[in-house]
């Protein structure tokens, strides 16, 4: 007779270099160095965040072997900043979260003005890594009259 003891199972970790983004982050932009000349990494919750980062900052056509990946705001470039142009921005990035980003549950998606600055859509992302955790929550300013 063989009994079988379960084993603790533990969740996924994942594993991404820490980088910056100059729209999307506060952060230095580039690849973070450590103090020991080695790039820094990044786990789990904020990989996942990181990822989204990229996500919504790729435009479909951009990364040679993925062309259908990525979130196509810039489409919105000269929009009128109101709430048709708002709903699409909404929908965009839902449907580009739930195609590429698995990792993640949607808690939310919207978007508006930026009040103080007319030519700009904010449009934000509250999420929870699958993983367990706290929500988190992703602000990105999309320009509507100048380019990105």
């Amino acid at each position: 007779m063989t009994i079988q003891v379960p084993t603790r199972r533990t969740p996924p970790v994942w594993t991404a270099w820490r980088f910056g983004h100059p729209d999307l982050d506060d952060a230095l932009p580039g690849l973070s160095v450590g103090p020991n000349g080695r790039v820094e990494l990044v786990r789990d919750a904020e990989a996942i965040r990181q990822a989204l980062i990229l996500l919504l900052s790729t435009r479909p056509g951009e990364r040679i072997m993925r062309p259908d990946y990525g979130c196509d705001l810039a489409a919105l470039l000269f929009s009128p900043n109101d709430d048709t142009t708002a709903g699409l921005a909404k929908h965009t990035v839902r449907r580009a979260v739930e195609r590429f980003e698995p990792r993640v549950v949607i808690l939310g998606v919207d978007a508006g003005p930026v009040p103080d600055a007319p030519e700009r859509l904010q449009v934000t992302l509250d999420y929870r890594p699958r993983i367990g955790g706290p929500a988190d929550r992703l602000v990105a300013d999309v320009p509507l009259q100048g380019g990105f």
